[in-house]
C-alpha cells in the first residue's frame, strides 16, 4: 500500500501587513527587512482561530481530491498554536468540516511539523489503519510574537495549508520515504512560552547555521537512500523561513533556481503551514504534473528536522 498525494489546499487570512506597515509600530523598515529575509509582507489573523484556518485549507484539499467529507478517516494537524490546551485542534477541525469517521490528532514539531505529520499519516495509510487522510499545517504565529522585538516580529505570518493522501496499491507514485530527526540539546536557540521567554525568542545566527547544514544534509541523505539524484528532483520545497536560508541550501545542493520553490516573500514564515502553502501555490499555478518528484525539507525548534520524498 502506498500513500498518494491526491489533493491540496490553502488559506491565508485576508489581512495583509507589509514591511512599511510594520515600520509604523516597531523600529524597522523595508530596507532593513527585505535584504535580510526576502520578506515583503505577511498575512495576519484578526478574529480567525487556528481551527478556522485549518478548516478552510482542509475543505479545499478535500474538494481538490474529489472526495466527500465523510470519506475522510484521518486528520492530522501540525501546529504550535493550538486553540486550546485540550482538546486537540484537529478534533475542532474535524467537527467544523463535518467529518464523523476515523480519528484526528495534533502533531507539534514547530516548523518541521508538516514533515512529521505527513510521515505519520503515511505510516497509518501503509499499515491499513486509514484510507484517506487530510494532513494540515495551520499556524497563528502572530500570537507568539513580541511586537516590540524587530528581530523576530518581522519574520512570521499566519496561514494554513493541507494535503489529501489516499492509500492505493499503485507503487508508481506516492510518498517514497521520510526521514525525521531531533536534537533537544539545542532547544534553547528557538523557543516561546518558557519562564525566560514568554514570546518567541531566537538566536538567529545559530538557527541559520543549523538550518542550512541540517536541511541540506537530510535532503542528500533521503535521495542517496533511495538511489536518486538532485537532477531528478522537479520541485525542492524547503521550509519557507528566510530567503537567504533557501538560497544557501539550493546552492549547496547544486539545484537550479527553477527547482527551488520560494514563497516567503508574500507569506513570511508560517511555521508548519509553509510547505503545504508553497506547494498549493505552485499546484494552483499549474506548475506540477503527474510523475514530478517532490522533495520537502524543514528545520524547526526543538531542534527538529527532516525530509519527505514524493512522486506525484
Amino acid at each position: 500500500m502506498h500513500s498518494h498525494l491526491v489533493g491540496h489546499g490553502s488559506f491565508l487570512p485576508p489581512k495583509i501587513v507589509t514591511n512599511d506597515d510594520l515600520s509604523k509600530i516597531v523600529e524597522t523598515s523595508d530596507d532593513w527587512i527585505f535584504p535580510r529575509t526576502g520578506i515583503k509582507q505577511r498575512h495576519l489573523v484578526e478574529n480567525e482561530t487556528t481551527a478556522d484556518l485549518g478548516e478552510q485549507a482542509a475543505l479545499k484539499a478535500i474538494e481538490s481530491a474529489g472526495w466527500t467529507v465523510d470519506q475522510v478517516d484521518l486528520i492530522i494537524l501540525a501546529t504550535s498554536t493550538p486553540d486550546m490546551d485540550f482538546p486537540s485542534t484537529a478534533t475542532l477541525i474535524q467537527n467544523k468540516i463535518g467529518a464523523t469517521k476515523g480519528f484526528a490528532f495534533d502533531v507539534q514539531a514547530v516548523c518541521s511539523g508538516f514533515i512529521y505529520a505527513l510521515s505519520t499519516a503515511d505510516l497509518y495509510l501503509r499499515a491499513g489503519k486509514a484510507k484517506r487522510a487530510i494532513v494540515i499545517g495551520a499556524e497563528r504565529m502572530s500570537a507568539l510574537l513580541d511586537w516590540t522585538d524587530r528581530t523576530t516580529c518581522v519574520l512570521f505570518g499566519d496561514g494554513a495549508g493541507a494535503m489529501a493522501l489516499e492509500a492505493k496499491e499503485d507503487d508508481s507514485a506516492g510518498i517514497i520515504d521520510s526521514i525525521l530527526y531531533s536534537d533537544g540539546t539545542f532547544s534553547d536557540i528557538l523557543c516561546a512560552g518558557s519562564p525566560e521567554h514568554a514570546k518567541t525568542y531566537m538566536n538567529g545566527r545559530e538557527v541559520f547555521r543549523h538550518a542550512v547544514s541540517k536541511m541540506a544534509d537530510v535532503s542528500k541523505e533521503i535521495l542517496e537512500k533511495n538511489n536518486l539524484h538532485f537532477s531528478e528532483v522537479t520541485h525542492f520545497i524547503p521550509h519557507q523561513a528566510n530567503e537567504r536560508i533557501i538560497q544557501h541550501i539550493g546552492h549547496d545542493l547544486g539545484l537550479s533556481t527553477e527547482q527551488v520553490i520560494s514563497t516567503v516573500k508574500n507569506h513570511a514564515n508560517t511555521s508548519a503551514a509553509s510547505i503545504p502553502l508553497a506547494f498549493d501555490e505552485i499546484a494552483c499555478a499549474g506548475k506540477v504534473k503527474k510523475g514530478d518528484l517532490l522533495l520537502f525539507t524543514a528545520l524547526g525548534a526543538g531542534i527538529t528536522w527532516g525530509s519527505n520524498l514524493i512522486r506525484l
